[in-house]
């Protein structure tokens, strides 16, 4: 498994190559592939919600 360290070095490279591109269309292409490697580091946070007096977290929200 990777961990978040790898996806955030690879998130980093790969804006850094959409920076360098000159196709508009590789660009984003690149833009949306970074952010596939942020989406792990951004799912493990977990943002409590209050239903109530009851604390749950997202997760469990379904």
């Amino acid at each position: 498994m990777l961990d978040d360290d790898f996806n955030k070095e690879r998130a980093i490279l790969i804006r850094d190559l959409a920076d360098r591109a000159v196709d508009p269309f590789i660009k984003q292409r690149l833009l949306a592939l970074s952010v596939r490697y942020e989406a792990p580091v951004l799912a493990t946070t977990v943002t409590p919600v209050f239903i109530g007096k009851q604390r749950i977290s997202e997760n469990e929200r379904g």
